[in-house]
């Protein structure tokens, strides 16, 4: 399936954003079509770099609040696949490239991307480290040491060594195969 996917990519998109531009130079003129790939370029790399700077001050803002940015790290993965995708001669890739940069869009392709990723993994199994879900409020007491809502006090798993690993939580996961879904 890769292998296909990159065949695709390689050869078959190349020569369909040839045939693209083309067209277009035959419409519009040597000179004018070169305009258009430059204009998309360079509005393209401008637009990313202003989303691209929305989606770190997101994560910042997830970071200080103590959550991990997941969606916000996918779009601006999302937000560097638009710029690639701008800076690439073509009319698919610039229309690809552009729908990424719109944030409704974005969300859409990020929250497919995460199911996609997430039916890609399966947990067979989990090994010490942190008590279950569901400890703290509504659920089991935090561990001894814990502060409310089960989270580790400030500076937990630091030593006078520098840092010493504290409790972990491992698990075992397993990465399915395409033809097995």
């Amino acid at each position: 399936m890769l292998g296909l996917l990159l065949l695709l990519a390689f050869t078959v998109l190349p020569l369909v954003e040839l045939a693209l531009l083309l067209r277009v130079g035959e419409r519009l003129g040597a000179g004018p079509t070169l305009g258009l790939v430059l204009a998309t370029g360079l509005l393209g790399a401008a637009l990313a770099r202003w989303q691209g700077a929305a989606a770190w001050r997101a994560i910042q803002v997830e970071l200080a609040q103590g959550r991990l940015p997941g969606r916000q790290i996918v779009e601006g993965l999302l937000v560097f696949a638009a710029a690639l995708l701008l800076v690439t001669p073509g009319v698919l890739t610039d229309a690809a490239g552009f729908l990424l940069l719109v944030p409704p869009a974005r969300r859409i392709a990020a929250a497919g991307l995460v199911a996609w990723g997430r039916s890609r993994v399966q947990v067979v199994g989990e090994a010490g480290g942190l008590p279950p879900p569901g400890f703290g409020p509504g659920g089991s007491p935090p561990p001894p040491g814990f502060g409310p809502g089960g989270f580790p006090p400030p500076g937990f798993g630091r030593g006078p060594t520098g840092f010493e690993p504290g409790p972990t939580r491992d698990i075992e996961a397993q990465v399915r195969d395409a033809e097995q879904s």
